[in-house]
């Protein structure tokens, strides 16, 4: 048996190469139909063409086992990443033949590397016209130095792929037929699991997946002995010696392929699932009654930006949502900590609202996208980062940015991310492009990657790690723009909009019902204004020439969740419900807002 995960940057081609070691190990029938990326099953992973879940397979290769672990490649998801980690004994890394190693690719490796675990170095992606194998395995070994690996780990096999085609081979010069020298690769390099078979059972939990016939299901791998079907365990947790408790196991089940099989027992070094433990979490260890001793967790890092997720108080409350009272959202937002251990949730002073703690936009995004679509209707506040206090002085949390852009958009990315309080790392001209690395307060990207695809015409790639803590940066302007805001409740008409769409650029169409301070458009000027989008012609008997012509409207803006939430200003919310999302300031009333204005 082996056990082994696939780590890499986003979009580097993790999934499609299991699609592929998975057919070329015989899971699937000759004739059966397969969609790509078959193990992105969530809705959400296969509309953006990520992975967010690690989730396991395993493949049979000459009478050994292999069990993969597919593992997110963005840095939001990292939880996943390093949790999953402890249930395998080697890592393929996984880069593209033309981008090399990115950072998040940094960011995986050294938590493997950390963990001793063995590495294998797979090129992908080596049939793009551009590809350049031979630099980038030079790039693999920099980074190995760079993050302090063995002896044994440089000199780590290096194969060549290409995961769409399902070939590999271990040189860059000829293509492979199949992915056979993987397989050879995986068996001779990575180590099967070692430990005691006969000695107490001990399993560490390091997912939770839920069913709603059996309940909470527990995957990991036994470190030792063996597991029965039916048989008495303690669970017992590191953080919490003294409260272990007794429970039965109910259901036991092992991986084959993409499916759990049913078996009565398992032995050590086999990832197992099982049902029947209430409430069994991540980081549990289950131990035979001889020997109750928990196993240690990986420390999951700490979450940098938080938001408030609050009941919706909008004029349009209730019509669009099935759950929508805060009990419901706040049973929802506890439940999700079951599952994602990077996530907090706290409660607030006020019982309508929540503070969620994550690890970046993207991670908060998809938790309230995932919810909406469950049927829950909220509203969100703009985030914001976690700051920490240490040695007495206020420190926030860093990011390392690296940009990849045609040379012509370098000196206005370079001024706006200055503008943010970045500091310029490096600059590296390739051909016609160039890369640079920027660091940068968390808080200085917010609404910046708009902009960005803006600035570059859609041609520029940006990727971001996290860095550490460094002391406060000072103020950074949130946004040049102010908003356009619907003056009164009603529907938006032709004449009212076409009136408004001089002032800035609209969000919405005709026939859309917008209510007193919903947010309907962009003001350039970068003051808030107050426009009447429900304003009809006033009707007279007279016609003149020309000015009754058909009004011709500029098509709306349409953005998504992610652009809604960086377009936020802090009196500002998104209302979320299951179909719409709505922009809104905090204060409803245009007169209010005015008063407020005044005083200050």
């Amino acid at each position: 048996m082996r056990n082994v995960a696939i780590i890499a940057h986003v979009d580097h081609g993790k999934t499609t190469l299991v699609d592929e070691m998975l057919k070329q190990g015989g899971i699937f029938r000759d004739n059966q139909q397969v969609e790509d990326r078959v193990m992105d099953s969530n809705a959400l992973e296969r509309e953006r063409g990520i992975t967010i879940l690690a989730k396991n397979t395993s493949v049979m290769y000459n009478g050994t086992k292999i069990n993969i672990v597919d593992t997110p490649g963005h840095a939001d998801f990292s939880g996943e990443v390093e949790r999953i980690l402890k249930m395998v004994d080697g890592v393929l890394l996984l880069v593209d033949a033309f981008e090399g190693a990115m950072p998040q690719t940094r960011f995986v490796l050294q938590k493997a590397l950390e963990l001793n675990h063995k590495v294998i170095v797979v090129v992908n992606k080596i049939d793009k016209p551009d590809a350049r194998p031979l630099e980038v395995v030079d790039e693999v070994l920099e980074l190995l130095l760079d993050l302090d690996a063995t002896e044994e780990q440089l000199d780590s096999p290096v194969l060549f792929c290409s995961g769409r085609k399902g070939t590999a081979s271990l040189s860059p010069d000829t293509e492979g037929t199949d992915l056979v020298p993987l397989f050879e690769t995986i068996l001779s390099h990575i180590d099967c699991p070692e430990g005691e078979l006969d000695a107490p059972m001990q399993t560490l939990i390091s997912a939770i997946d839920y069913n709603d016939y059996v309940g909470r299901i527990g995957i990991g791998r036994i470190e030792r002995g063996k597991i029965r079907e039916g048989s008495e365990i303690y669970v017992s947790n590191i953080l919490k010696p003294d409260e272990s408790y007794k429970a039965k196991l109910n259901n036991l089940y092992v991986i084959e392929g993409l499916n759990r099989v049913p078996v009565k027992e398992a032995e050590m070094g086999e990832i197992v699932c099982f049902s029947g433990i209430e409430n069994i979490s991540i980081g549990d260890t289950i131990c035979s009654p001889e020997d109750t001793t928990p196993l240690p967790f990986v420390k999951i890092s700490e979450p940098t930006v938080e938001m408030l997720f609050c009941v919706n108080d909008s004029p349009f409350a209730g019509r669009e949502g099935k759950f929508v009272t805060s009990r419901q959202i706040a049973d929802r937002l506890f439940k999700e900590l079951l599952k994602d251990v990077s996530l907090r949730v706290e409660r607030t002073e006020t019982t309508d609202s929540f503070k969620v703690m994550g690890r970046g936009e993207m991670h908060l995004s998809i938790l309230i996208e995932t919810m909406r679509r469950e049927g829950y209707e909220f509203a969100v506040t703009p985030p914001q980062v976690l700051y920490k206090t240490i040695d007495g002085v206020k420190c926030e949390p860093m990011e390392k940015v690296l940009i990849d852009t045609p040379d012509e958009f370098v000196g206005t990315i370079i001024e706006k991310l200055s503008q943010r309080k970045g500091t310029l790392l490096n600059m590296h001209p390739q051909g016609s492009r160039t890369r640079i690395e920027f660091l940068i307060p968390v808080r200085g990207l917010f609404g910046y990657r708009n902009e960005f695809l803006t600035d570059t015409k859609g041609e520029g790639i940006m990727n971001t790690q996290f860095e550490g803590y460094e002391a406060y940066k000072g103020d950074i302007q949130r946004r040049s723009y102010g908003s356009l805001i619907a003056f009164e409740t009603g529907t938006a008409v032709t004449y009212g909009l076409f009136n408004a769409q001089e002032r800035g650029t609209l969000f919405i169409d005709a026939g859309v019902e917008v209510y007193e301070g919903m947010i309907v458009g962009q003001n350039p000027k970068g003051d808030d204004m107050a426009v009447n989008v429900c304003k009809k012609k006033h009707i007279t008997n007279t016609r003149a020439s020309g000015s009754d012509d058909a009004l011709r409207l500029i098509p709306p803006r349409r953005m998504s969740l992610e652009q809604c939430i960086e377009f936020l200003s802090e009196d500002e919310l998104l209302e979320v419900t299951p179909k719409t999302l709505r922009l809104r300031k905090r204060i409803l009333s245009n007169t209010q807002r005015m008063k407020n204005a005044f005083k200050k």
